[in-house]
């Protein structure tokens, strides 16, 4: 995963409360296989009709480009599926703006590249009323953490260790192998401090038909 620090792209609004993970791609799309990949099937009973067909003017069929998606409070609340990040990333949505998010799905989405930007409500208002006439071209910032949209600028709240691993493309395995030195150096320490806490290797062996272990 590449990491990033600055993106520009389209935003759209959808403005509604309470996305949750089941609405970002209902349950039986989650039999496909990852590798092929889950963006046709972002949102799909908002942006489809009962019959598959389009729905013109849902705001990311009217603007299919769009690379930033502007929300209400509590976005991808529910359950854990992580599904619902990747149906996000593949459909090309680097960051998503709201008041507040399900905590999973936020650290779901750090782990893959997007970026849960949290402003309060009243920003969110005002990005929403902007969009109003149609999307804009919004650059978001992790370094300074501001989003930039005509005249206006907002600050976004992200968590230090979220900030670094968006910024380096860190999963949770790649945050832990940064610090494999200090960890090495923890476990050195430790068997010295406390030998007898640390398991002792045991070999079995066979011999003349006895079970021995060497220790």
């Amino acid at each position: 995963m590449s990491g990033w620090r600055t993106h520009s792209g389209l935003a759209v609004a959808l403005d509604r409360e309470n996305v949750d993970t089941d609405q970002l791609i209902p349950a039986r799309f989650m039999s496909t296989p990852r590798s092929a990949g889950y963006g046709e099937f972002l949102l799909y009973d908002l942006r489809t009709d009962t019959d598959g067909t389009p729905i013109a003017d849902f705001p990311l069929n009217a603007v299919p480009n769009a690379r930033i998606l502007i929300s209400r409070r509590n976005f991808g609340s529910g359950s854990s599926r992580e599904a619902a990040v990747y149906a996000l990333v593949d459909f090309g949505i680097r960051v998503v703006i709201a008041p507040s998010f399900g905590d999973i799905f936020a650290s779901n989405s750090v782990n893959n590249g997007l970026l849960p930007a949290r402003v309060s409500e009243a920003e969110v208002d005002a990005a929403i009323a902007a969009l109003a006439d149609g999307a804009k071209e919004v650059t978001v910032d992790l370094t300074d953490r501001t989003i930039r949209f005509g005249n206006t600028t907002l600050e976004f709240t992200l968590d230090d260790v979220w900030q670094q691993k968006l910024i380096n493309g860190w999963d949770d395995i790649d945050l832990t192998q940064n610090h494999k030195q200090a960890i090495a150096a923890f476990r050195a320490q430790h068997v010295q401090r406390m030998p007898w806490a640390i398991p002792v290797q045991q070999t079995n062996f066979r011999s003349a038909g006895r079970d021995t272990v060497s220790q």
